[in-house]
């Protein structure tokens, strides 16, 4: 066996470059003669681009009794065009490797588009035809609302929806559309037929008051041209000036408990609403959640699922409601995970020692300060591709917010000190002001909850 030493040469470990400076892009804004208001955002290297358009045609302006018809009309866009039938519509789609999707929210309907840049065009093209022309065939309809018919009994099945929804019910006055399920209820769906979802498009949708978002690489595309050929194509009416109704709710401190005998878990869901993107406080609010529930690592995690083992986490986060052009609006405060049945009660004191906890002693600089590192650190990862992009310039216009918004907000969170995070999260979830629900076996946890004093308990059919 030779004693000959094998020598290895090994090439120079890598070192990283400069870092390079990182700021949310901001779009070019523009506006089609038709009266469709125009963002674009070139982005080198993203070859697939992301369109999304927002239409005005809010859940409120559905006809009474028919909670639902914004989400079949939205799907349905895609079932067919003067040009197409729903199988020819889907078939295009294919040949220009696009997806088309559609949905209903309280702000209004967003139609999202993806498509690689060299089938722009086309694609574009699609998409006008399904906003310009939709058919709405009766039987396409029906089969919609068939589907949302059997979608419902799932997700009265799945606690955490079952939870949200009893949250809005609890929250929100009982006119409000709030209170209600976005996409409808059984009762609501069924009445929805293809007259009134063509009666809901022809009074909603235009492109005047509507948005389109257009993202990605556009070297060698002549986007202006592309856009004057298809969605400036698309015609009708002005836009339609609707006041926007006041956001009220009642967050006196209760408890509602919806019903699941033998269930062997109990899903939580604690809120209330609170200032949304136009109020000041906002980034220190941002900050301050994610210091209590937004991570593995903030305050409710650390008690709940690491000192004690009640639960596999647990987050805390604000959800945007819908914003008015005045500046005003509000946004749903929650704390929301599930529980063993057997120790919901300990969960749920223990929960209110962290927030009571936090309005006594604060937060550390040292929570704040991973706070910002991952929420400021983490947005140039976040926003890679061209949807994501696309997505946070679109809510900025449903939320009428400046373009220049989710930048500022980036700077307005590294400057944001430990007592400003500390004030916004106390003020956000105050202990005796929070509307608690429990999907659950009420015969396990209603005694246990009742004995915390946290608020009237009731408990409801599940």
């Amino acid at each position: 066996m030779s004693d000959t030493a094998t020598t290895m040469t090994f090439h120079p470990q890598p070192k990283a470059g400069p870092a390079r400076p990182w700021a949310f892009p901001a779009p070019e804004r523009g506006t089609l003669p038709n009266g469709l208001t125009v963002l674009r955002c070139h982005r080198p290297g993203q070859q697939v681009v992301a369109v999304e358009i927002n239409l005005d045609a809010p859940l409120d302006a559905e006809p009474a009794g028919l909670d639902g018809v914004a989400t079949i009309m939205a799907r349905a866009l895609s079932e067919g065009t003067d040009k197409h039938t729903a199988e020819e519509f889907a078939a295009e789609l294919e040949r220009c490797g696009a997806t088309l999707d559609a949905h209903a929210d309280h702000p209004g309907v967003r139609v999202s588009l993806e498509v690689p840049a060299s089938r722009l065009r086309k694609a574009l093209g699609l998409l006008a035809d399904a906003l310009r022309a939709p058919a709405f065939p009766e039987g396409e309809v029906e089969r919609l609302v068939a589907n949302r018919l059997d979608e419902i009994p799932h997700e009265l099945a799945n606690p955490a929806r079952r939870a949200s929804m009893a949250l809005s019910r609890e929250l929100f006055p009982a006119d409000a559309r709030h209170s209600r399920p976005r996409q409808g209820t059984e009762e609501t769906v069924r009445r929805i037929d293809a007259a009134a979802v063509r009666a809901f498009y022809q009074a909603h949708v235009r492109p005047a008051g509507a948005t389109a978002v257009v993202v990605g690489d556009l070297t060698g595309t002549d986007l202006d041209q592309a856009l004057a050929e298809t969605l400036g194509a698309w015609t009708g009416g002005p836009a339609e000036q609707r006041p926007s109704p006041v956001i009220t709710a009642d967050d006196t401190g209760r408890v509602v408990i919806v019903d699941r005998p033998g269930a062997v878990q109990t899903q939580l869901l604690i809120g209330r609403i609170g200032a949304d993107r136009h109020d000041r406080v906002w980034p220190a609010q941002v900050l301050g959640t994610y210091c209590l529930g937004g991570t593995l690592t903030s305050r409710l995690d650390r008690v709940l699922r690491e000192e004690k083992g009640y639960t596999y986490g647990v987050r805390a986060f604000g959800q945007v409601l819908r914003s008015t052009p005045e500046g005003t609006g509000a946004a749903v405060l929650a704390i929301s995970g599930s529980v063993a049945t057997e120790v919901t009660g300990p969960a749920l004191e223990d929960t209110w020692k962290v927030l009571r906890t936090l309005a006594a002693e604060g937060l550390t600089d040292e929570e704040r300060d991973v706070a910002v590192q991952n929420l400021v650190g983490v947005a140039p990862l976040k926003y890679e591709t061209a949807a994501a992009v696309a997505g946070t310039l679109a809510d900025q216009v449903e939320q009428h917010l400046p373009d220049d918004y989710q930048a500022r907000l980036y700077e307005r969170l590294a400057q944001t000190g430990t007592v400003e995070a500390t004030a916004a999260a106390v003020n956000a979830f105050p202990v005796d002001r929070l509307v608690t629900v429990l999907v659950g076996d009420a015969s396990v946890i209603e005694e246990p909850v009742r004995a915390l004093g946290i608020g009237e308990v009731k408990v409801v059919s599940g």
